[in-house]
């Protein structure tokens, strides 16, 4: 088989300098010069148009392409430069006789592999972060997605990668992981389990970004700061990070508090433990004198007359206490405690407000808060 001379060779022949350098020293030399090329080229793009997108897309009125920049978008996309330098040059690299000359041209073909795949999982970043910037509110995350598709990219990629360095069909080596099933999933095991979970996490709405969640078989009660296809990590409230498995939070019962934040109100369950000696009815100068207090003025005035109107409909006597209706002291305390927290300005007035009287128990008479 007849082989194609060198581009190099021919050109140091019509130069009439093939007796002046040696093969070796000659290619040694071409070899350098290629490799100083590309890396000043690189440092040539990324000084001058890199340089200029990142300034043009920092300085613009524009949010969503800073994302670009934050994840070194340009900076990957240069790599395609020397690797385009070294596909122009490989005729020049190797003497026609080497057995580098077939390696090199595949080489070169993984390195325009290598830097797509670094653009793709860049822009992927990219769209997951300006996705989240725009659902900052809802917290709303697409980052199992994009986690996902990185990891077929990287997959796919490794798969061409080797198909092009052994010279073998993809789908060969498709067809050899599928015969390898049990082996592929018990590797990706977590992986696939992750995925799974993170489909659902997204899709029924389960946790978001900034929920605040309570998962007392990891040890975790705080707010949610990343949802990934591997791991949940939640700030606790004492500053420590918690790393939960996505798969876990489908296996394993946990709490959000989301519908208590949304609805602008925290349910408030307290009780005042009274002693039941105390108790007793008031006297008309005691009502008198509480009348001074102004959140309970209106209560007495409207009580003393639905009391009076009472007893005088029922011909009941008001020298005892014991033959009518009479006011106690637990239960102006309970529309005292009503009032009170009636005007309070953080008390939410549209949800369940009650102020009521338990059962007795060996604590005392509970008036309790709801």
């Amino acid at each position: 088989m007849h082989e194609q001379p060198n581009l190099l060779i021919a050109w140091l022949e019509q130069a009439g300098l093939s007796h002046t350098f040696s093969v070796p020293i000659t290619y040694t030399l071409i070899i350098f010069a290629v490799f100083f090329t590309a890396l000043l080229a690189t440092w040539f793009v990324r000084r001058t148009l890199v340089s200029s997108l990142i300034k043009i897309i920092r300085n613009n009125r524009l949010s969503w392409d800073n994302a670009l920049t934050d994840h070194f978008f340009f900076t990957r996309l240069s790599w395609f430069v020397p690797v385009l330098i070294f596909y122009i040059a490989q005729d020049i690299l190797l003497p026609p006789d080497s057995q580098w000359l077939k390696f090199v041209p595949r080489l070169i073909l993984c390195g325009f592999i290598l830097a797509g795949i670094r653009v793709i999982s860049a822009l992927l970043k990219a769209a997951n972060s300006i996705y989240r910037v725009r659902h900052l509110q809802t917290g709303k995350t697409i980052r199992g997605y994009i986690d996902a598709i990185r990891i077929i990219c990287y997959l796919l990629g490794g798969i061409l990668m080797v198909s092009t360095l052994t010279g073998r069909s993809p789908w060969g080596l498709l067809s050899v992981m599928g015969g390898l099933t049990a082996l592929t999933m018990l590797i990706f095991r977590d992986t696939i389990l992750g995925f799974i979970a993170a489909i659902q996490l997204t899709t029924n709405d389960m946790i978001r970004v900034g929920d605040w969640i309570e998962m007392e078989s990891h040890g975790a009660d705080g707010d949610v700061i990343e949802v990934s296809i591997h791991s949940v990590r939640v700030r606790n409230w004492n500053k420590t990070i918690t790393t939960i498995p996505t798969y876990a939070l489908i296996a394993n019962p946990f709490k959000n508090w989301r519908g208590m934040t949304e609805s602008g109100g925290r349910r408030i369950k307290r009780a005042l433990h009274l002693d039941m000696t105390s108790i007793r009815f008031l006297t008309d100068d005691e009502l008198d004198k509480l009348e001074e207090i102004r959140i309970l003025r209106q209560y007495l005035r409207s009580k003393r007359e639905e009391i009076s109107k009472y007893n005088r409909a029922r011909g009941a006597e008001t020298s005892g206490t014991i033959n009518g209706r009479s006011q106690t002291n637990i239960g102006l305390f309970r529309a005292y405690i009503s009032a009170w927290l009636q005007e309070h300005p953080k008390v939410h007035k549209k949800m369940t407000f009650l102020i009521r009287q338990l059962k007795p128990g060996p604590t005392g008479i509970p008036l309790e808060i709801y």
